[in-house]
This record gives C-alpha cells, structure tokens and sequence, in this order.
C-alpha cells in the first residue's frame, strides 16, 4: 500500500483526493496547507500530490527532492518558470506535471495528437473549454495540454502559433493557428473540446467532467504508479501505456 500525501488538501480537489485515496485502498498519510508542516508530510509519505497553487511549488519540489520522493503536480496557472522547476527537480525524484489527471483527458490528448497528425495543414484546430465561474485561470491547464498534443502533432511551437481571444476587426484567420475560446459560468467541472475544420467537414473530440472525483481518480493512479519510479519527468500518458 501507497502512503500518499496530500499538499492542499483543504481544497475542492484536496477533499477529493482524501475520497480517492480510500476507495483505491491506499493510505491517506494526510495533508498540508498553507503555513503547514510540509517536513512532517513528506516523512510520513511515499508519494505526494500537489493540488496547491504555482507560488509553492518550488518549496514543494524541493521538499520532495530532500525526501527522495515522487510528486505529482496537478497545479494549474503554471508559467514557464514553473517548468524550469519541474525539470530541474526531476533530475533528482520521479516528476509528473500535469494539467488534467482525468483519464480520459489523457486518451484524449492522445487522439488530438493523432489526428492533428494525420490531418492537413488545410484542417483548423480551435479548442473550446468551459469551466464553473470562480476559475481564476484561462485557457485552463487542459486546454493548454490539448493545444501542445495538437501543436506536436503538427510539429509546431505552440508559443508561435496560437491565437487566444479575438476581439474586433483583427483580420482573417491565420493559417496554421491553433485558437483558443474560454467560457466561464455555473457550477461546470469542465469541458473541452477540440474542433479540426476542414473544408465541408469538421471533427470534434471532446471529453466532459461531471464532478471532481474524475480528477481525483486519475491523479491517485498516476500516485500509485510513480512509487518506486526512477528520477525523471514523467507524463500521465505513461501511466495508460500510450507513451
């Protein structure tokens, strides 16, 4: 059995990570927040989740580190550096950021990347996702995820070709953009979809999320299978054998 650790675990996704952890028969070693004993967390622990917020992420990564523990990142709102973070920490302990630890997801950035492969530069990909009214970030971490699988699909920096928000008279679509559209309201967990249009035709992969438990689920079978795992960055994928 896993003992997994929990650092903001007084959140939404903290409550429900302690639910998951449970029904997974695994051992809640339990939980940090802010100001909280994070030293005492990590001694009590073979794996951590981080649900917490991009601030403490570098304090979280190098509590892992000092431990000689894996940790898995679910924070969203992550900027470049943040990544820098992850990369140098994962030369020490197994590393696994993601933005979305929904299996399903996972699959889906799979097929976004397949098929924006497979498909022509003449198909247009726009991703669309809706989230409950009190997110604080947009695109979400899961938007941005699709956008990457589809940019490496067509061997494209997403940086350089993105287009997110439109307003005005801006001119034609750009050829080769990926778009980006988020909508805001209600209670939605989250939905995303990947739209490729191409001439008198168009593709729509989507994935819906009806509540946090999905989360929730993923995130402790990605926990599971980073015990015992060698330093490196990791990705979800990995966890469903697609990568």
């Amino acid at each position: 059995m896993a003992r997994i650790g929990i650092i903001g675990s007084e959140g939404r996704m903290g409550h429900a990570l302690v639910a998951a952890i449970a029904a997974a028969d695994e051992v809640y070693s339990g939980g940090v927040d802010k100001d909280g004993d994070l030293a005492a967390l990590v001694q009590a622990s073979d794996v951590l989740v981080d649900f917490s917020s991009p601030h403490a992420l570098e304090a979280n990564l190098d509590a892992a580190i000092a431990a000689g523990i894996p940790i898995l990142v679910g924070t969203t709102g992550l900027e470049e550096r943040h990544h820098w973070m992850c990369d140098a920490a994962a030369e020490h302990v197994a590393v696994l950021q993601t933005g979305n630890t929904s299996l399903g997801v996972t699959l889906l950035a799979h097929l976004v990347r397949e098929a924006a492969q497979r498909l022509g530069d003449d198909w247009d990909i726009e991703v669309v996702e809706t989230h409950h009214r009190m997110k604080v970030d947009a695109p979400s971490g899961t938007a941005l995820l699709l956008g990457e699988a589809a940019a490496k699909g067509r061997e494209i920096d997403l940086g350089a070709h993105s287009a997110r928000g439109r307003d005005g008279i801006n001119g034609a679509r750009i050829s080769g953009d990926i778009g980006f559209a988020a909508l805001r309201g209600g209670t939605v967990a989250g939905d995303h979809s990947v739209l490729f249009l191409g001439e008198s035709e168009r593709l729509c992969l989507s994935h819906l999320a009806e509540n946090r438990s999905i989360f929730a689920r993923g995130a402790v079978r990605a926990a599971q299978w980073l015990v015992g795992k060698a330093a490196g960055r990791y990705q979800m994928a990995q966890v469903l054998g697609l990568a």
